[in-house]
């Protein structure tokens, strides 16, 4: 059986960098009020050609250079978003245009701050079952311009930004290092504790003035219910990808964690028992960009130094869903 290798990482940041200061002149919120509660000092937002599909593109070209591959040896998309371009076509169609490589497949999952890790897990599968050699898996947001940026939206106005990450996961026989396990897990009767209500095919009609005026097209997170489901999940899955593969805390050399906010990631990282620096942070440059976190966080983390070949590392992500979700690799 194959072993799927991560052999190409890139980033890909709007330009337009906000601060909280920025945010400061939008609402009833400070510098001071955001870092203590998050520990984000600022953010991007994408403007103008910056979307889903084209960031998540721009990302992928990068890793395609560090992979020493060109896009058409790409067999394979998958693009983890909560905000499409449009609501369909999927952005990994799109993005497929973009990269100028039409008829091989596109998938879309849309598990959110998961979706990464669960992509990752999919690729893995066709890889080991020899049904695509060469996979992108890409994470991509654009949640800037779906955000409520004013005072009566700020609790979650203030933790997202903008970015993409990608990867290319391809077939090799080296079972020295590779994707060791993937660890997925989901609790829907959370589902409303961090969600987008509205516009959805559960909406009669679609979409109305109505939705617009009571703010139920802005994102909701109950904020206690998620810190407390998030420091649970967030070790109990490391630990299970882990002890599923005979490893333990002490064996691991660096944890990836999506960069839902610094509480969180010092809460897990405390019940993991693990030093600070073994426990990867960048959300005080970003914010929360959702599926786009890790591969974001990856690509810095080995421009960094951080990761080594042979070293250990595990990617884990909570959110909305509820869904945890863990992958173990060998570099």
């Amino acid at each position: 059986m194959k072993r799927s290798v991560i052999v190409g990482v890139g980033r890909y940041l709007p330009k337009r960098v906000v601060t909280n200061f920025d945010l400061e002149k939008m609402m009833d919120t400070s510098d001071a009020w955001i870092r203590e509660r998050t520990g984000i000092v600022e953010r991007r937002f994408a403007e103008g050609e910056e979307t889903t599909s084209y960031m998540g593109a721009e990302a992928s070209k990068k890793a395609l250079n560090m992979a020493g591959m060109k896009a058409e040896d790409i067999d394979f998309i998958i693009l983890a978003t909560l905000s499409p371009d449009y609501f369909f076509p999927g952005s990994g169609c799109l993005m497929q245009d973009h990269l100028g490589i039409p008829g091989i497949g596109a998938l879309d999952v849309r598990n959110q701050c998961t979706g990464f890790v669960y992509g990752l897990a999919v690729a893995d599968q066709f890889i080991k079952t020899g049904m695509y050699k060469n996979i992108l898996v890409v994470g991509s947001e654009v949640q800037s311009n779906g955000l409520n940026l004013s005072t009566q939206g700020r609790d979650v106005a203030v933790i997202f930004g903008d970015g993409a990450g990608a990867v290319v996961v391809s077939a090799a026989n080296d079972n020295n290092k590779g994707i060791l396990t993937s660890i997925l897990h989901a609790d829907g009767k959370h589902h409303k504790e961090l969600w987008g209500k509205n516009p959805g095919s559960s909406s009669r009609p679609f979409v109305s003035h109505e939705m617009i005026e009571e703010g139920s097209i802005y994102p909701h997170m109950n904020g206690k219910s998620v810190f407390k489901h998030a420091i649970t999940r967030f070790p109990a899955v490391i630990r299970e990808a882990l002890e599923s593969t005979g490893y333990t805390t002490k064996d691991v050399d660096l944890v990836i964690p999506h960069q839902a906010n610094e509480r969180i990631t010092e809460a897990v990282q405390i019940r993991l028992e693990l030093p600070r620096e073994k426990v990867y942070r960048n959300i005080h440059k970003y914010g929360n960009t959702t599926a786009a976190s890790i591969p974001i966080a990856l690509s810095e983390a080995l421009e960094e130094g951080l990761i080594k070949e042979g070293s250990l590392v595990c990617l884990a992500a909570f959110g909305s869903g509820f869904t945890w979700a863990a992958s173990l690799v060998r570099w």
